[in-house]
């Protein structure tokens, strides 16, 4: 599995994508899905929630371990993918589709700070050694 490029991500494992809009959609990265095994349920923030950059915010179960989930960025939830709590393997199907939530920023500027495609693949490699 590739780690796309036009994607941001964090060390935490979780992926972010800039909208034209200027919302992003956040969601788990393949490599985090693989380490947690076949997702049974998922637990997506509530709309209308504040986040802060680092917070837990969310979770994803598979049958041997739960994992919880980061905030990105800082900044209140829009939308949460309802379709998770129902079909959890999604992610397992295709980690960079299965989106978990979407976040309005406070700070756009918080995006700089997060990494690439490359950075992250450094990350993911050491930590499978």
């Amino acid at each position: 599995m590739t780690t796309p490029a036009n994607l941001k991500y964090t060390k935490s494992h979780e992926w972010v994508k800039q909208e034209a809009d200027g919302t992003v959609t956040v969601g788990i990265t393949h490599h985090a899905q693989e380490m947690l095994g076949d997702l049974v349920f998922v637990e997506t923030p509530a709309v209308g929630r504040r986040l802060k950059q680092g917070e837990q915010c969310a979770v994803a179960e598979s049958v041997k371990a739960a994992g919880d989930v980061y905030a990105p960025l800082s900044g209140e939830v829009i939308a949460a993918n309802a379709e998770l709590a129902d079909t959890p393997e999604k992610i397992n199907a295709d980690a960079y589709t299965a989106w978990m939530y979407r976040l309005k920023p406070d700070d756009p500027g918080e995006l700089a700070g997060l990494l690439d495609a490359a950075a992250y693949q450094a990350i993911a490699k050491a930590e499978k050694h």
